[in-house]
């Protein structure tokens, strides 16, 4: 009960803070030492005094502060490991506060890849990146700055760093002075934004720059390698711009749009005012553009500029404000590209995510505990309604005004609903407690829209009363042959999974010969059995342009033809896939398996291993260990990978990495291994390991 008491007084303190003291700029000095792992920083802050306070309070966390001085004078201070506590020197109106720091960040400032080799002496050779993200109220961890996000300040970002790589922050660059083998990077913002939107980028960089119609400079970020991607990867995003610009019918806020790819990134993507941060996963060829492409991230990430970044949600229990609004603006910018179906197919799969989960979750959509499910998607649905119910012009009128009127502000839900009130006569308090305060699915108010789109119709007719495959099979050939949407043909070739395949096998031709690599996918899929009658044209998808099907159709056919199984290995060799590998590691793996020679399993199994190096993303290292692990090869090596997994900083990879252990760590066997290599480990991980022993 301490730690909640204690929690709601620093909350309590900073609410009230906000009403005395006022932030107005942050201008930071950063010199970021990737070897120390460290901040060193020298700061001017400027603030308004409004009321009587008798302690200011900036969020600091584990900072070593020193020459602290307001007005000019030197005061004493207090740093408590939380929060830097100042008392005196401060007066009513306008103040300047200066100060110098030290900050060691465990998280929120990330350090990629910045193991130096012997054979790497220049830092042009090294691959290492530092990129933050400060998602709610983690920015103070490296800056201090305000974990309440009600706290806005116009930022300006100094950041000195070697001269041969790229540094990114927030705003305009406004010059770049060179210090013998550092660059000085200075960034400057115009207006206010919340502590978390604060972020630095480090790597080497190029960028792709383009003008969206409105004269916004778009500055897309890639790494030498993945030159030959750009295309691909940033794909109709100048298109995407000018659309939400147009659709919303607010200018573009903030000057100027990056977009930069970084290794091992935490999340899908961050909306850092003017520079997002995405994951390099999202970095593709023409042919992962079909599997994984970045265009909803992309358009969802932008629209926050707006909504997140321009108007804030006061709290957590806002949410929606942010996530739904940047979810549904997305999906409107998808529909620009792709088109009505896509649009409504993507509007029919949230629904019925929704309504599955609402058999179980009982937290509306207005409460900081609610799922990401209800934040994004039922959030992203409740505004579709909106948009249904008032018209194109009533919507967007709203959406205008609201935007324009709480610019640069802290809004609530109340506050978005009473700008929907003012242009129309929509009963906003039973939308309220339909969609944002009950957790019960309003299906009928939900099918009567999706109804609208004759696709859907004809999905929805399909599904709840499947054809017979054998008296309906012309019916379903003729469907294969049409124009339907992918869907359509989807479903029916999943609705054949259970039947013989001589029952099947021309409709299977039929989508096979559609062309399409969704449908053909669903092929790939839906066959556990693959008869010889039926292999060349099987084989025909290794050549398809999606690498999941490629990766699907490879395993199965080396599984059900062994006599064809080197074959098949030879043919994958030189396959990469996706950024994580899947295609090489699901090579390599075959290889393993198939070949009887000593030399070329261990070449397999060396190359698998060396995936799992630190040296790569934790993404592909647990592939890599997956691979391994279902292998059945357990050894020194894999095991010291394992430890190793555990001191990433994404907690996807601890998490696999822990419970994999703990599996090994049930038969004797495998913990003597654990307990022979626990002695020759660095102190963090033999710590980590002997919990878990200890468990």
């Amino acid at each position: 009960m301490k730690y909640f008491f204690v929690m709601f007084l620093s909350s309590f303190a900073f609410a009230q803070q906000t009403q005395s003291v006022d932030f107005k700029t942050i201008h930071a000095n950063l010199e970021i030492n990737p070897i120390k792992r460290n901040v060193v920083g020298k700061c001017e802050y400027t603030f308004e005094v409004k009321n009587k306070i008798d302690t200011i309070r900036i969020d600091a966390q584990k900072m070593v502060f020193s020459n602290v001085k307001i007005n000019g004078t030197g005061v004493k201070f207090t740093e408590n490991k939380k929060q830097l506590l100042l008392y005196k020197g401060f007066k009513k109106g306008e103040n300047t506060l200066t100060f110098n720091y030290e900050a060691f960040p465990t998280q929120a400032m990330y350090f990629v890849n910045w193991d130096f080799s012997k054979e790497i002496d220049t830092p042009e050779e090294v691959q290492g990146q530092i990129w933050t993200q400060g998602q709610g109220k983690y920015t103070s961890n490296w800056l201090p700055s305000f974990d309440d996000v009600n706290e806005k300040a116009v930022f300006s970002l100094s950041i000195t760093f070697q001269k041969s790589f790229e540094v990114v922050s927030n705003g305009n660059l406004i010059k770049k002075t060179e210090k013998g083998d550092e660059i000085c990077w200075q960034y400057q913002m115009t207006k206010p934004m919340s502590s978390y939107l604060a972020m630095v980028a480090i790597g080497h960089f190029k960028k792709y720059q383009e003008k969206a119609v409105s004269a916004i400079v778009l500055e897309d970020y890639y790494e030498k390698e993945d030159s030959s991607k750009v295309e691909p990867t940033y794909r109709d995003s100048k298109k995407i711009f000018d659309f939400l610009e147009k659709e919303i019918g607010v200018p573009y806020p903030w000057g100027i749009y990056r977009q930069i790819p970084v290794r091992d990134f935490l999340y899908a993507g961050m909306e850092n005012t003017t520079s997002t941060l995405f994951t390099r996963d999202f970095v593709v060829d023409s042919v992962g553009y079909n599997d994984r492409n970045y265009l909803n991230i992309n358009a969802h990430e932008l629209a926050h500029q707006w909504f997140g970044n321009l108007v804030t949600a006061q709290s957590g229990k806002e949410h929606w404000l942010q996530e739904g609004f940047a979810t549904y603006y997305a999906l409107l910018a998808e529909r620009e590209v792709f088109g009505e179906d896509y649009f409504y197919n993507k509007l029919y799969t949230t629904s019925q995510q929704i309504k599955e989960a609402s058999k179980k979750d009982l937290i509306p959509i207005l409460n900081e505990k609610a799922s990401s499910l209800s934040f994004y998607q039922k959030g992203a649905w409740a505004l579709h309604v909106l948009h249904e119910a008032l018209g194109q012009e009533k919507f967007n009128l709203a959406i205008k005004n609201y935007l324009t009127k709480y610019a640069y502000q802290n809004v609530t839900t109340d506050t978005f609903l009473l700008e929907i009130s003012l242009v129309s006569d929509y009963d906003t308090k039973s939308f309220r407690e339909r969609w944002l305060e009950q957790t019960a699915f309003p299906e009928a108010e939900v099918n009567a829209i999706l109804q609208k789109n004759d696709f859907i119709k004809q999905y929805i007719v399909l599904r709840d009363t499947p054809l017979d495959i054998v008296k309906d099979k012309e019916q379903i050939i003729n469907i294969m042959k049409s124009d339907a949407y992918y869907p359509i043909k989807e479903l029916l070739v999943y609705q054949t999974v259970s039947f013989p395949f001589e029952s099947k096998e021309s409709i299977l031709w039929a989508a096979l010969n559609t062309k399409d690599w969704n449908v053909r996918r669903a092929v790939a899929l839906s066959l556990t059995t693959i008869p010889e009658s039926f292999r060349l044209e099987y084989e025909s998808l290794l050549n398809d342009k999606s690498y999941e099907t490629q990766e699907i159709a490879l395993f199965n056919l080396w599984k059900l033809f062994p006599e064809h199984q080197k074959r098949y290995v030879e043919l994958s060799k030189d396959w990469v896939g996706f950024q994580d590998k899947n295609l090489k590691l699901q090579h390599l793996s075959l290889a393993f398996l198939t070949t009887r020679d000593k030399e070329e399993k261990l070449e397999a199994y060396h190359e698998l291993l060396a995936y799992t190096g630190t040296n790569y993303d934790s993404g592909l290292q647990q592939s890599a260990l997956e691979k391994l692990l279902s292998l059945k090869i357990y050894n020194e090596d894999m095991f010291r990978s394992l430890i190793y997994g555990m001191g990433s900083h994404r907690w996807q990879f601890v998490k696999f990495s822990k419970d994999t252990i703990r599996k090994l760590l049930k038969e004797q066997k495998h913990r003597d291994v654990f307990i022979r290599i626990r002695a020759e480990l660095p102190l963090r991980e033999k710590t980590q390991l002997q919990r878990l022993l200890e468990e």
